[in-house]
């Protein structure tokens, strides 16, 4: 039953709530970068 819901639900075209969380990553991602490039030109 599990296997026939995962099916259907990647033939299906993205939600709202799957692009929200998509975006959210990438901004934490971006976060993290310009963290680490920040804390590096900090001891330059």
């Amino acid at each position: 039953m599990a296997a026939k819901q995962t099916k259907t639900y990647t033939q299906r075209k993205k939600s709202k709530r799957e692009k929200r969380t998509r975006i959210a990553v990438y901004v934490m991602i971006i976060a993290m970068v310009l963290s680490t490039m920040t804390y590096g030109l900090a001891f330059l």
